[in-house]
């Protein structure tokens, strides 16, 4: 009986330290949208890349890439940890994401870990390679399509108003917690938030999200007062390295 505990705890640590936080899965959802109809969007968010990592951001590059997206956006969250040398330096990160090919552009909003290390030196890595970075503003990459992006609730001070200023057509809005939905307008066509990581670790319902609201905004699809907004579990890990029934995702938004 003890061994086979002591089995059962080395396999429940490979699966979760080892197996589970490298795994790379596509969740794919088509919406109606006559203004948008034949796009492919790319979602990604939580990268949190480590020092030893290099591999799993090519490789997340080239997950991308296979994808042929007309646009990608990115939900923040790029380096790992408060401090810099637990985390693959911003300036490789930002080159790598660079090899991303999107037919009308990479844009992105920041996370809480881009702020705490750094929001500056973030900004200007991710530009210097192409990805616009959206800081409560926003920009028309067809005429018919509004992408804003609002700064980080912990780190920023994010202004919907000015970061909606001036959006025409169907309106994508980033931010990276989803904490700020309840102040989205109904004009906004979709949100898309990271941050929760899907709680990382769920057992029947995840253990710990960070957010005010807890478990109600960890993860998916979220409907409220005629908005919608979906939350990806993102693609790395933090705090803990684990993760158990949460595996990293690419969202891939066909319209």
């Amino acid at each position: 009986m003890i061994k086979i505990f002591i089995a059962l705890i080395i396999v429940g640590f490979v699966w979760t330290v080892l197996v589970e936080p490298y795994i790379l899965s596509f969740t794919k959802f088509q919406l109606n949208n006559t203004d948008l109809k034949g796009m492919r969007i790319v979602f990604v968010s939580d990268f949190h890349i480590k020092p030893f990592e290099k591999f799993r951001l090519k490789r997340i590059v080239k997950a991308i890439n296979s994808q042929n997206p007309d646009i990608v956006l990115m939900g923040g969250d790029f380096v790992n940890s408060h401090k810099k040398n637990l985390t693959y330096p911003i300036e490789k990160i930002a080159h790598e994401l660079g090899k991303i090919k999107s037919q009308y552009g990479i844009f992105t909003v920041l996370g809480n870990h881009d702020g705490w290390q750094g929001k500056f030196e973030v900004i200007q890595a991710l530009e210097k390679n192409g990805i616009k970075v959206l800081e409560n503003k926003n920009v028309n990459p067809l005429a018919n399509l509004t992408i804003a992006g609002i700064e980080d609730i912990q780190t920023g001070q994010p202004d919907l108003n000015k970061a909606l200023e001036g959006a025409i057509g169907s309106i994508i809005l980033l931010t990276h917690s989803p904490d700020t939905f309840p102040q989205v307008p109904e004009n906004v066509t979709l949100t898309l938030a990271g941050h929760t990581h899907g709680g990382q670790v769920v057992v029947k319902d995840p253990i710990l999200v960070p957010s005010k609201f807890g478990k109600k905004y960890a993860y998916g699809f979220k409907n409220e007062n005629g908005k919608t907004m979906f939350v990806t579990r993102g693609l790395g890990s933090s705090i803990l390295p684990v993760r158990f029934f949460c595996p990293p995702e690419i969202v891939v938004i066909e319209w």
